[in-house]
């Protein structure tokens, strides 16, 4: 019985330090400025269609090999 009341206060303490943590971020973060958000758009084009060409020559190789 002891044990499940300390695992519920373990559970709870976690679930509070989760919550806290969650809103110490939601505090720090804040909303990207359009310019900001096309620059994320364009990086993260770049990145996959990189990943993407990386992958389709691997396959070539593959296929021709």
């Amino acid at each position: 019985m002891e044990f499940e009341n300390q695992q519920k206060r373990t559970v709870f303490s976690r679930l509070r330090s989760f919550t806290l943590q969650c809103k110490r971020v939601f505090q720090v973060t804040k909303k990207p400025t359009k310019e900001e958000l096309r620059v994320i758009v364009k990086v993260t084009g770049i990145g996959i269609a990189l990943i993407g060409a990386i992958g389709f020559i691997i396959h070539l190789v593959w296929n021709l090999f």
